[in-house]
């Protein structure tokens, strides 16, 4: 019995935690990282830019990147970093086609006797659409002393409202700094 409700919560925690895709996707290396690199300064909070329209927003993805940063064992040093971090976003409005079922579960009801159902008389063509806001993250590591790009990381996803956008955009943060330690151990 213990052992069925272990394998039901983790089912529920797997489809909870696939429900919100964050896509990642890294992008020109100019150099290999050539040391440890052990401080950082994030740029967009020192110059006091805003890289998102919300500001609340710009502030939790400056302070994600700063804690999970930190969490790699980095120090924040804005006076002589080691590897400088700028992020900025772009936040695409759109819209997408939903296709209603217009005979929900019997399919093209071939076997259901009362055909007939007044919710969809008249209605052929069943579509909608949906707003939606495509969001990336795009966030640069700047190797100072070199003066080049070590590498630029973009996240991709999709959000439908505020607290969704709010809730991707610090899961892409966190991915983002996960990208930057696969890397440094890779090479």
């Amino acid at each position: 019995m213990q052992k069925l409700s272990i394998i039901t919560l983790f089912l529920i925690v797997l489809t909870l935690s696939s429900c919100s895709s964050i896509e990642l996707f890294k992008e020109r290396t100019e150099i290999k990282p050539y040391k440890e690199y052990t401080s950082f300064v994030i740029v967009n909070k020192e110059i006091g830019s805003s890289s998102f329209k919300d500001e609340l927003i710009d502030a939790k993805v400056a302070n994600e990147l700063e804690v999970k940063m930190k969490e790699l064992g980095l120090t924040y040093d804005s006076k002589s970093p080691d590897l400088v971090i700028r992020y900025s976003s772009n936040e695409d409005p759109r819209q997408k086609e939903v296709y209603n079922n217009q005979y929900p579960m019997w399919g093209m009801r071939v076997w259901d006797p009362w055909m007939f159902d007044p919710r969809f008389m008249g209605r052929q063509n069943m579509v909608s659409t949906k707003n939606y806001e495509l969001l990336q993250l795009i966030v640069d590591f700047i190797d100072p002393k070199q003066d080049k790009m070590l590498m630029t990381i973009t996240a991709v996803s999709e959000a439908s409202g505020t607290k969704a956008k709010n809730k991707n955009l610090i899961k892409s943060a966190e991915k983002v700094v996960g990208a930057y330690k696969v890397h440094m151990k890779e090479n």
